[in-house]
């Protein structure tokens, strides 16, 4: 098995939101041609220790990114560097804290906004730091990456959902309307992605509570959504994926060596 794979991460994507806001998503379910799955997220039910469980497969408490402000390098095999290993082009368009736990840390905006480096284990990339960074923005850096370099892995991690939450909560039409206008972004590019032969997840890393906040227990904090797209998934209804699966799920769609595990059921 040797695909292309595309990661989006919704950021702060409540899944029950995700359920009947995400028109365009779901129309590819209901279609037969993608499949929506409910992850409940590792604990604790923030951004930075998320990013690390998903593109590591390792729960924070044993990747030691416990919270926001640990700013470091991660001490984990990441997809970067299974795909990097093994000759394959690497990409991301997201948040800073993605390069500065498998980059560079301390960011530092002047040289590493906009990355080039083969020796990286994110080779191309564009991060923005700011939270209200325009989704259709981020989505065209990610288009751009993909156009220039075909990287067989790319992550895009747009914000403006989790910003939405952090201002006007989870029941709130400003959420509500984050998460839809996501969907309409997405719809101008999923096709030409699927066309070009990329497997597509489209996941979350948290959900979001009525207190504009997200680290507890709660259903709706930790409960986010799995869309998966592409030829190579089984859409298997009975498939009972886990965040901590993510990881090694995309290494074997990747086809590259890995120690991680793996929800089998998702592929064929």
């Amino acid at each position: 098995m040797k695909h292309t794979v595309i990661l989006v991460v919704l950021d702060g994507l409540n899944y029950e939101v995700a359920c009947y806001a995400m028109g365009h998503l779901q129309a590819y379910v209901g279609a037969g041609r993608a499949a929506l799955y409910q992850l409940e997220c590792e604990l604790p039910a923030l951004s930075r220790p998320l990013y690390e469980c998903i593109l590591t497969g390792v729960p924070p408490i044993d990747s030691g990114i416990v919270h926001n402000n640990v700013s470091r390098l991660s001490n984990q095999r990441s997809i970067y560097h299974y795909a990097r290993d093994a000759g394959l082009k690497t990409a991301a368009a997201a948040y800073h804290w993605v390069s500065e736990l498998y980059n560079r840390s301390p960011f530092v905006a002047a040289r590493d906004r906009h990355t080039n480096d083969p020796t990286l284990p994110i080779q191309y990339g564009h991060f923005y730091w700011n939270d209200h960074y325009p989704d259709s923005h981020l989505f065209a850096d990610a288009e751009s990456l993909r156009l220039r370099h075909a990287p067989d892995f790319l992550l895009i991690h747009p914000m403006n959902i989790d910003d939405a939450g952090h201002k006007h909560g989870l029941d709130s039409s400003q959420y509500r309307n984050s998460a839809r206008s996501a969907d309409v972004i997405l719809a101008d590019y999923l096709q030409s992605w699927l066309d070009a032969g990329y497997q597509v997840l489209v996941t979350a890393d948290h959900g979001m509570n009525n207190d504009r906040s997200h680290n507890g227990l709660l259903a709706e904090e930790r409960q986010v959504p799995l869309f998966v797209l592409g030829e190579a998934f089984s859409l298997n209804p009975d498939a009972t994926p886990t965040q901590t699966e993510l990881c090694g799920t995309i290494c074997e769609l990747l086809g590259v060596p890995h120690d991680k595990p793996v929800c089998r059921e998702l592929l064929k």
